[in-house]
């Protein structure tokens, strides 16, 4: 084969390669799934925009969050679930907060990156 034949195939697979769209496996849905969860069945508060929101709210939102990046195949890990939809408004690109009862108030990101963790060896 010839540099340009070399050249030819490099550039088909790689548009092939480009155009398959992944989707979360099974095991990142449940992750994500789980996260999402925690929130809703804590008593924390969640801050998004300098408001304020209980858990039911912040759920709802980042739900909608994650359909709407599941459709532009934009997350496939709970780690780019954490990081594209849970750390920070798409909007202001302010970062999200969390307050928990007796806990020091923390980022968002901090938050479900504890509970990914602890999720994970808690299995």
């Amino acid at each position: 084969m010839d540099t340009r034949s070399i050249l030819a195939v490099v550039v088909a697979l790689t548009a092939v390669a480009g155009s398959v769209t992944a989707a979360p496996s099974e095991a990142a849905r449940r992750e994500i799934a789980s996260l999402i969860g925690a929130l809703d069945g804590s008593s924390c508060r969640f801050q998004r925009n300098g408001s304020w929101h209980d858990a039911a709210e912040a759920r709802a939102h980042l739900q909608r969050k994650y359909d709407y990046l599941l459709k532009k195949d934009k997350v496939d890990t709970a780690e780019q679930f954490i990081e594209r939809a849970a750390s920070q408004s798409s909007m202001s690109g302010k970062p999200y907060r969390i307050a928990c009862p007796g806990q020091p108030e923390q980022t968002a990101a901090a938050w479900f990156g504890a509970r990914l963790q602890a999720l994970r060896r808690s299995r």
